[in-house]
């Protein structure tokens, strides 16, 4: 069997399968891909950026196991910008619920910034009264919509969120790359 490795952009409003379900189309919509690759972990229909697709099912063990605590690093737009102490407190871990229990993230790494990247479309919801700001912030658990509930824990939900890196693979905003293995195993540290 010949392994195949994909980094792809996932774009907003895709689902992260390859089937259509609910009206929303799937990663067969991207690009065409080789009918035995599979997306290794998720990004829900609303957050777009890198996701990693094989064939190889060693990566999955190796990626998503939470006790490998493989980095991840996202770019969130929230509502206001966080004053230092709601950074602190993301930094330090924060209370939210994941499948109904309560749960407390681990030390992560955060900070605003002012990314420059093209608009979303469709663009996301503007209030004329409240402004935005970017953070990156880095977690090493993947949670269900985790980044989500963390900034809404600290009272800045997040309007837009983009999976920009999973450990020194980084995102490459024009859509998919095809890696070697050598390339692939190297650039996420498997």
């Amino acid at each position: 069997m010949s392994f195949r490795y994909f980094a792809i952009n996932k774009p907003y409003g895709v689902l992260s399968q390859f089937s259509e379900e609910g009206g929303h189309p799937g990663l067969g919509s991207v690009y065409d891909f080789p009918s035995d690759v599979y997306p290794v972990g998720r990004l829900d229909r609303d957050s777009e950026g890198l996701l990693v697709l094989t064939n190889d099912k060693s990566v999955n063990q190796k990626l998503l196991n939470p006790k490998n605590k493989r980095s991840k690093r996202y770019w969130a737009q929230v509502e206001h910008k966080p004053a230092p102490d709601k950074l602190t407190l993301l930094e330090n871990g924060v209370r939210f619920k994941a499948k109904g229990k309560e749960y407390i993230s681990s030390k992560c790494s955060v900070q605003l910034i002012q990314p420059q990247i093209e608009e979303r479309n469709p663009p996301i919801r503007q209030r004329k009264n409240i402004p935005t700001a970017w953070i990156e912030i880095e977690v090493s658990e993947g949670k269900n919509r985790q980044v989500r509930k963390m900034c809404a824990a600290v009272g800045h939900p997040c309007l837009r969120l983009i999976r920009v890196g999973i450990e020194d693979m980084k995102l490459d905003f024009k859509g998919v790359i095809e890696l070697d293995k050598s390339q692939f195993f190297s650039l996420l540290n498997l």
